[in-house]
């Protein structure tokens, strides 16, 4: 890691975990995201090996056509420039993901992401080839190195507010908040030097696309079953174990209580039956009674049904209870 770097990422930290401390539920698929950012930009030694340098990865559409880069293409997205560009997309990733996430689950959420990260990527590459063609605009866009997640995080902010009746601050400015991205879009332009014009309008006019193709296709999308999958087959071996220790901490011996219903238990009725004799509740493990000595099936200890009925009867409620103390020692 180079000097002096990292000096601001104390602060993304301390947001990111306080934004998380309030979370019931923690999104895992923004963590992951905001994770794997700040490993790429901080570059530890051990992963010095694993990842290319950022003159590797520029998102430089002559490159990306001319050699079919598919590298530049997709990596581009992760890697930053300093300080002030990762901390400040990482912030409005954690606000936007969190929202996203928590509203339709990690799967769906991460779909949308790989989407959204696709379609940006390949708009910005669309518009910048057209732009050489028809307006002979090369210089300006064709030949432009970006790096940064703003494509993505502006295709999410379009996402996020398309159904917003609200208004939002964006640099000051009140707009609807379904206008907001093309406001920021506007602004960021006017006023911040040496962005990317074109990778935020692609990932505006990402959103605006995923939003159409959303509305008109039914179900869940063959990405969103894919995560899904991959998120079953990793979590598999946790429940395993899960299951493993619950059943070993199962009571066999069974503990029940006499005269009350099974659900004040806090049992399932397939966990407790209700002896017919004496009601007392035994585990659904036993098949006699462990208070009268009943089978579950209404006969115990040579007694038959009637017998046993006449038997509990002629019972006090005393001798009920002193014959649980002497069973149970309790």
């Amino acid at each position: 890691m180079e000097r002096g770097r990292g000096r601001m990422l104390p602060l993304l930290a301390i947001h990111a975990a306080s934004e998380f401390y309030r979370l019931e539920r923690k999104p895992p698929v923004t963590a992951a995201l905001l994770a794997a950012n700040t490993l790429i930009y901080l570059r530890p030694r051990f992963l010095h090996s694993v990842l290319p340098s950022i003159d590797q990865v520029w998102f430089n559409p002559h490159l990306i056509l001319r050699n079919r880069d598919l590298k530049r293409f997709f990596l581009s997205a992760f890697y930053h420039l300093g300080d002030s560009h990762l901390v400040y997309n990482m912030i409005s990733l954690l606000w936007k993901g969190i929202q996203l996430e928590t509203s339709m689950g990690s799967a769906e959420f991460a779909s949308m992401v790989a989407a959204l990260l696709t379609m940006s990527q390949g708009i910005t590459l669309i518009l910048a080839k057209s732009l050489l063609l028809f307006f002979d605009y090369e210089k300006a866009y064709y030949s432009q190195y970006a790096v940064g997640f703003s494509g993505v995080l502006f295709a999410m902010k379009v996402v996020l507010n398309s159904q917003s009746e609200d208004y939002t601050y964006v640099h000051g400015l009140v707009v609807p908040a379904r206008y907001s991205a093309w406001a920021e879009l506007i602004l960021i332009q006017m006023f911040v030097p040496g962005v990317s014009f074109l990778g935020h309008l692609g990932g505006i006019l990402a959103g605006i696309l995923y939003l159409r193709l959303k509305g008109g296709y039914s179900g869940s999308d063959p990405l969103t079953v894919l995560f899904k999958g991959l998120a079953g087959a990793l979590s598999w071996p946790v429940r395993l174990i899960r299951n493993f220790f619950g059943s070993q901490q199962r009571r066999i011996s069974g503990r029940g209580t006499v005269g009350r219903n099974s659900a004040d238990t806090g049992r399932t009725p397939s966990d407790v039956w209700r002896c017919q004799e004496c009601t007392f509740d035994n585990s659904g493990w036993l098949s006699v009674c462990e208070m009268c000595g009943t089978n579950r099936s209404g006969n115990g200890n040579g007694f038959s049904s009637r017998q046993s009925l006449h038997h509990s009867r002629d019972l006090s409620l005393e001798e009920v209870r002193r014959r649980r103390i002497d069973r149970f020692g309790r």
